[in-house]
């Protein structure tokens, strides 16, 4: 006789982890943002964004016709640089 016990709470754990995995890839498969999706990633407004980090050097974006645009993950990696230069208050 074989008997199999589950740990249903380790089970539905494990995935939920693998969801959000999937999704974060889902999310990656994005190469470009325009400032609209900047916005929502960053939770900032356009003028915000303007004001804190958009001028910096080391920010990557391009304009091409009238339009701001971002590569994804290079703007993710400035993100996550620049916050951390930030002051806490």
């Amino acid at each position: 006789m074989l008997s199999i016990q589950l740990n249903e709470q380790m089970i539905e754990q494990r995935f939920i982890d693998e969801l959000q995995k999937h999704l974060e890839q889902i999310e990656q498969r994005r190469i470009l943002w325009d400032m609209k999706e900047l916005c929502r990633q960053t939770c900032m407004s356009e003028n915000n964004i303007k004001e804190k980090f958009f001028y910096d050097e080391r920010f990557p974006k391009r304009k091409i016709g009238g339009k701001w645009y971002f590569p994804a993950i290079a703007t993710e990696r400035f993100l996550l640089s620049w916050i951390t230069e930030q002051p806490n208050n």
